[in-house]
């Protein structure tokens, strides 16, 4: 099979390409390497050497042309990612994000591919799951910024106040997105799924959780929570962990995202034309923020977290997922720990980037 993956010398995507190709795929690579992603020596991703590589941005409908040539199936990364600075990025977000998929789309409609793996994200679900003891499950609203500058942290029942229980949030949940890249990541799967209904094609959007692993680029702004701690460290600096460091997610490694794609990309084709599904993509393993940050400063040698309290608005509380549709339909199964991989991280070199990370 060839496999088009956009963003493929990204932190994912480059992955991507070496466990296709292992598996015995073609990858072609689309990405425009801009130093702001990928550090100012940026170079063709490993384990992509036997395919191709196509510079050049996923907006352009020339671009993106040349480079569906001969494909049978796109695995879509290309991405503009993280909360960002604040809301002056939020053109930018939309422009990399959804105009690209819709570029994207447009050409695959016209090329004749009809099969598509979407990267998705969590961040589509807002708050994850909640119990309440006497209203049973329920939806908290965003959190309100006086508790929090207060330290109170947990959301509560919106009906009684109550603390409430957080558990595992399913693909079947509706969708709150509460900041500017989740709502991109929300738009991206309406696109794909307006798109197969409209072509006859296959869509599956994987929505990831924390992906953490080797080539994460630091010191940006842009970045996951990981690769705040794992830069940190580089500095010889302790993480510094928001809120209470209780926040609970989870975390899963960048291998086991790979592989996912793979089993998706060779499933997606023999699905029912026109139809989209989601998947969650993630460990299984609940840890804190605060655990992981532990976790990862003793495995490197570095010095303690420090806690601090602070907060930024956007953030959830609690959000993990329940990952077994993935492996009951998808015969998927994550394969690195949490001990494992973060000790495999806290070792691992960081890709230079700069202020932003659009890949």
């Amino acid at each position: 099979m060839r496999v088009l993956v956009t963003g493929g010398a990204g932190f994912i995507g480059s992955e991507i390409v070496r466990g296709l190709t292992s598996a015995g795929h073609e990858a072609v690579v689309l990405d425009a390497l801009l130093p702001s992603a990928h550090g100012p020596a940026a170079q063709r991703p490993a384990g992509g050497d036997d395919g191709r590589l196509i510079v050049g941005d996923v907006r352009d409908r020339a671009t993106v042309d040349r480079a569906l040539y001969g494909v049978d199936a796109v695995c879509h990364q290309a991405a503009m990612v993280g909360l960002g600075k604040d809301f002056a990025d939020a053109p930018e977000y939309v422009g990399c994000n959804d105009l690209g998929t819709a570029v994207l789309l447009a050409a695959m409609a016209g090329a004749g591919v009809r099969s598509l793996v979407l990267a998705g994200s969590m961040v589509v679900y807002g708050e994850g799951r909640y119990a309440c003891r006497r209203h049973g499950t329920v939806r908290p609203g965003p959190r309100d910024p006086a508790d929090l500058a207060a330290g109170r942290f947990e959301p509560r029942c919106p009906d009684c106040g109550e603390a409430l229980v957080p558990g595992l949030v399913g693909e079947d949940a509706p969708a709150d997105p509460r900041n500017v890249y989740a709502a991109t990541k929300l738009a991206q799967e309406h696109l794909a799924a307006s798109w197969a209904r409209a072509t006859g094609g296959s869509a599956v959007a994987l929505r990831y959780h924390n992906v953490y692993g080797p080539g994460m680029p630091r010191d940006t702004p842009y970045a996951g929570v990981a690769s705040f701690f794992r830069s940190a460290l580089a500095r010889g600096e302790a993480p510094r962990v928001f809120e209470d460091g209780g926040q609970r997610r989870d975390f899963i490694h960048v291998r086991d995202v790979a592989a996912a794609n793979t089993v998706a990309l060779e499933a997606v084709g023999a699905r029912v034309p026109g139809s989209f599904a989601a998947y969650n993509t993630g460990s299984g393993e609940p840890h804190t923020i605060g655990e992981m940050a532990g976790a990862l400063a003793a495995a490197h040698g570095g010095p303690a977290p420090v806690v601090t309290g602070e907060f930024r608005l956007g953030d959830v509380r609690h959000v993990t997922a329940d990952s077994r549709r993935l492996r009951e339909e998808l015969g998927w199964r994550p394969r690195v720990g949490f001990a494992e991989g973060m000790a495999d991280f806290a070792a691992a070199p960081l890709r230079e980037a700069g202020a932003g990370l659009t890949v």
